[in-house]
């Protein structure tokens, strides 16, 4: 019985160590991604907030447009959300607080007497909407891992043109903001209609350079940077995602990799144990057998080395 649940305990800790294994090099290999991933973002992030201060340069010098983008509804009655997840799992809780944030506001917002629709990015995501039949307009999948801009150009276009048609009067922006390989935090930004005051880091109004001039006139400039605006603002959300996602699977992959150390060391000790069990059993054994065969050629006792009288250490059995 003890040799059986010894087997069965090497199995297990064989299984164990090969699983982490396994969770060790999804470990490494994330913090590898995580860096490329946080240098891309911090790259991209000056084009986009070169461009923001451009169009509000534009709408500070009195640049008017009727472009689309910048229609406001005084009572929406449909919401559209642009909700961006990861394609594959094994990263904690980042698609699961995703999805709760969104599913929180679509609620809200229905519950305001709205309709909504949904642009879904990563499988994680469309998987939980559709298996709960929500409505889903668009679903983009394998961009994540490594967004580029053809990939914010794809999604920007199709919402775009929702917006642009009048299918919905505003979009809120889902994801999860890198702050730093420790923290990153979901946030829920209105993305359309375009906001055309920003505010600095103290949390001030940003005062547009009024005395630049324009060639051509502001107006047209404007019409022609407003989808750009739509992009970078995008691009710049899918490349912050990204680096969260590789953040906290570089997190999971560790906390997993060190709970497999500890169930490692916990399997040992309770096959150490058995194994202890089994040896002063079978010691205790030939010490009885040999004790009642002597009682049955009539002698007073079996005289037995201590070594055999005592229990086996852990340390006798290793060595």
């Amino acid at each position: 019985m003890a040799g059986g649940q010894e087997r069965v305990l090497r199995r297990r800790i064989k299984s164990v160590q090969s699983t982490k294994k396994i969770t060790r090099a999804m470990e490494l290999i994330a913090a590898t991604r995580v860096v490329k991933a946080q240098e891309r973002a911090n790259a991209a992030r000056p084009y986009s907030q070169q461009i923001t201060n451009v169009i509000l340069d534009l709408v500070g010098l009195g640049a008017q447009s009727d472009h689309p983008l910048l229609r406001k509804s005084d009572e929406p009655r449909r919401s559209a959300f642009v909700v961006v997840t990861s394609d594959r799992g094994l990263c904690g809780a980042y698609n699961s607080a995703v999805i709760r944030a969104a599913e929180r506001e679509l609620v809200a917002r229905k519950a305001e007497g709205q309709d909504y629709a949904l642009v879904l990015i990563g499988k994680k995501a469309n998987s939980y909407f559709r298996f709960r039949n929500y409505d889903i307009a668009a679903s983009f999948y394998d961009l994540t891992d490594r967004p580029d801009y053809e990939d914010a150009r794809a999604v920007s276009v199709a919402v775009r043109e929702m917006f642009e048609a009048g299918e919905v009067d505003t979009v809120d922006l889902v994801y999860q903001r890198f702050i730093s390989a420790g923290a990153q935090e979901v946030v829920v930004r209105r993305f359309l209609p375009l906001e055309t005051q920003e505010a600095d880091s103290n949390g001030g109004a940003v005062e547009p350079h009024a005395s630049i001039e324009f060639d051509p006139s502001p107006n047209v400039i404007l019409d022609e940077l407003l989808p750009r605006y739509v992009e970078a603002r995008l691009f710049a959300a899918l490349l912050d995602a990204s680096a969260s996602e590789h953040a906290a699977r570089q997190r999971a992959m560790k906390a997993a990799t060190d709970n497999a150390e500890e169930l490692i060391i916990s399997l040992s000790r309770i096959m150490n144990r058995a194994r202890q069990d089994a040896i002063t059993g079978e010691i205790m054994e030939i010490v009885g057998g040999a004790e009642a065969l002597h009682q049955g050629q009539g002698g007073d006792g079996l005289d037995l080395p201590d070594a055999l009288l005592e229990p086996a250490s852990l340390s006798d059995r290793t060595a």
